[in-house]
């Protein structure tokens, strides 16, 4: 196996990617790695689907861009190494020239940046990507490669081909948010998700009621693997399935599915796999739900998977699932920590600071372990998830519990990566807490974590004919502030510290800090300036950052301090070249006080999530999740540039190879971490190239 490095030279526009290490994996028997092995290659499969769930004409310019790419590698792009000069935009020279390799290295950074995020919009602000090469540029390039190359349907020319790519590519007008989620728009016709077609957010929304029927107590989750669109004034459903919809790649992924049953470790998991290739062939929402039960019930054996149309932050309207995939095996010892938070779930329910009629009455079946990822896939990939719970159904959650996972090797991965960054240094406001945060910040972001997927999405419940669509655009964002809250309350429990989870009553401090100046200030430098929040997390972490900085009664506050310069050199300055003269940081005077007010408000939540109450959901994002101080905004990206940090990450995965004896039988799997990122995305178009 060849070593692992986490740290990589792997970085482009706003991303770093990482590596994470399989630790562990030379420990599992032969049958228990060729399982893995197996549904890897059922959660790759997968990629396209995300692709073209992400945007109508992602596919289309990927493998476009990839033709290109490979035919201009020894040419161009071998210039590009050969040569540090810097080409004046003024300057007419030829086609070979230095300033078109100048360009050809912007046309490399776009590729990776749709590669990282599944076609042309951000992964998490969901902005259209501004190319940095010319429209002129990209016609030249099209100009030397082969009809034969691309990606043409029957009859289509190279040029009909480009009437269609250079206007989405292009102009920022054309499709410029994959999800929408402006207050006061129709959320769908301003998306560009792949969800509808010739259809409004009203209509969506009316056919959707339509189907509802609120006596249920176990309603289907509807919509969630389907495209809605219209045709002769009629609105159908294109499911799917095996086949239906994305029929190719879902054959591919049913296939590798079974294969991985032969070596499943008991025959639950058989059983869990019957099921889901069930739903995949059949579509129906029904099997969907009894594949969930089944998946949620089984917890034997060290591995499991995630695979299919599961979270639904993609959708505007928060009901259509991408396509996503994740392989895992237990962290056995750190599952320790997980286990006995779920063991515990009982006495968190009911000593929550929620209402009584919101509290479950019996907790079922809660499970949590600490897992090591070993393969990830869709939506879960490059960029992923730290932890997962699940199934999302309200009902399913109730009666017959979740599924949660802390991803252990990921968060390592990330901290590894933090170490010494300078980050800290920078927007915590004194050495004291800085030396806090050193010494707990780890151990309670991973408790916070824990407690978010364990029990905090696990918790409450809705009151008898609550809608679980109710929140519609604003639901996503509510519960993750309400799982957020949950781990932010009881990270300062002392029954964290009876439970030996934390070494004393004052370690939660570093997570109030770090949580609270991530959502009033750091969490902005993943947003361009003068733009809103619009991510369902980001707009949770702020909602309840800037609601409990108003009504904290002095309990924390922001400081700004005062900057002088020895010289204009020295000085620090925004984008425009303005000298920033402040710098603002987050104070905290009443830590005691800050658990109260998560406790007030995680009620608050609590009951609008489970009353279904629209319109306060509404007041509470839009006010406090949604704006940024545009000062305030200018100073924080002025100072996290100059630390020539990536705001975002992302992984690498390992390269799974077969090892065989003389006969041709398995014996082993090889893990090879020594695949640089152009080569897997290249690799993976070719060899999971479905649609």
């Amino acid at each position: 196996m060849a070593n692992c490095n986490v740290n990589t030279h792997e970085r482009f526009a706003d991303i770093q990617m990482l590596r994470y290490e399989l630790k562990g994996f030379d420990a599992l028997s032969l049958n228990q790695k060729l399982y893995i092995y197996s549904l890897a290659k059922a959660t790759l499969m997968g990629r396209d689907i995300t692709f073209d769930q992400q945007g109508k004409y992602n596919l289309r310019i990927r493998k476009t861009l990839e033709a290109i790419y490979r035919h201009y590698k020894g040419t161009i792009g071998e210039a590009i190494e050969n040569t540090e000069t810097v080409c004046d935009s003024t300057t007419q020279i030829e086609t070979s020239s230095v300033c078109d390799s100048e360009e050809f290295k912007a046309f490399e950074v776009y590729l990776k940046r749709i590669w990282f995020a599944s076609g042309i919009h951000h992964h998490y602000g969901c902005e259209k990507f501004k190319p940095g090469f010319s429209e002129e540029f990209f016609y030249q390039l099209m100009e030397e490669i082969s009809e034969d190359e691309l990606p043409l349907k029957r009859g289509e020319s190279k040029e009909d081909l480009l009437a269609q790519l250079v206007p989405v590519i292009f102009d920022p007008e054309v499709m410029p948010k994959r999800v929408n989620q402006t207050d006061g728009e129709d959320l769908v016709k301003t998306s560009a998700c792949n969800f509808y077609e010739n259809v409004t957010q009203a209509e969506v929304e009316r056919f959707y009621a339509r189907l509802k029927d609120v006596s249920n107590p176990t309603p289907p989750s509807y919509g969630l693997n389907s495209k809605l669109t219209k045709r002769n004034n009629e609105m159908i459903e294109l499911v799917w399935k095996e086949d239906g919809l994305y029929s190719e790649p879902i054959k591919e992924i049913v296939s590798w599915l079974l294969k991985a049953q032969k070596f499943a470790e008991n025959e639950g998991q058989k059983h869990v796999i019957d099921l889901l290739v069930k739903f995949y062939r059949t579509g129906n929402l029904e099997d969907f739900d009894r594949y969930s039960i089944a998946w949620v019930q089984q917890h034997e054996g060290m591995v499991d998977f995630i695979n299919g149309f599961i979270e639904v932050y993609g959708d505007p309207l928060g009901l259509k699932g991408t396509w996503e995939g994740i392989v895992e095996y237990k962290d056995l010892e750190a599952t320790q920590r997980t286990q006995t938070i779920s063991k515990n779930a009982q006495w968190f329910e009911d000593h929550s600071p929620v209402d009584p009629r919101f509290r479950k009455p019996e907790v079922k079946g809660v499970t949590a372990n600490v897992i090591c990822a070993a393969m990830l896939g869709g939506e879960e990939y490059p960029a992923s998830a730290i932890g997962i719970n699940l199934p999302n159904a309200n009902w399913i959650r109730q009666e017959h519990g979740s599924k949660s996972v802390t991803i252990g090797n990921l968060t390592d991965a990330y901290n590894k990566a933090a170490q010494g960054n300078g980050f800290r240094d920078e927007f915590v406001i004194d050495e004291e807490t800085v030396a806090l945060m050193n010494q707990y910040a780890d151990i309670t972001d991973d408790l916070h974590t824990d407690l978010h997927e364990c029990l905090g999405h696990g918790s409450g419940q809705l009151l008898p004919g609550t809608d679980p669509d109710a929140l519609k655009a604003y639901g996503n964002t509510i519960e993750e502030a309400r799982a957020d809250l949950f781990g932010l309350y009881y990270v300062a429990d002392h029954k964290l510290v009876e439970l030996g989870l934390t070494p004393n009553d004052e370690a939660y401090k570093a997570q109030y800090y770090s949580y609270l100046m991530n959502g009033l200030l750091t969490q902005t430098i993943r947003i361009k300036e003068g733009d809103k929040i619009e991510e369902a997390h980001m707009r949770n972490r702020a909602l309840i950052a800037w609601w409990t900085l108003e009504h904290a009664g002095g309990a924390v506050e922001l400081v700004t301090e005062e900057v002088s310069y020895a010289s204009a050199e020295e000085a620090l300055k925004d984008a425009e070249g303005n000298i920033v003269t402040t710098r603002t940081y987050v104070k905290v005077n009443d830590y005691g006080k800050l658990r109260h007010l998560f406790g007030e408000l995680l009620a608050e939540i609590q009951r609008i999530k489970s009353e279904g109450d629209f319109e306060a959901a509404r007041q509470l994002v839009e006010k406090y999740a949604v704006n940024i101080d545009p000062d305030l905004h200018r100073e924080i990206l002025a100072r996290y540039k100059k630390l020539n940090l990536a705001p975002y990450k992302g992984f690498i995965n390992p390269k799974m190879t077969l090892v065989y004896d003389e006969e041709g039988n398995p014996i082993d799997v090889n893990l090879d971490y020594e695949e640089n990122y152009t080569d897997q995305m290249l690799r993976y178009s070719e060899e999971y190239g479905t649609l």
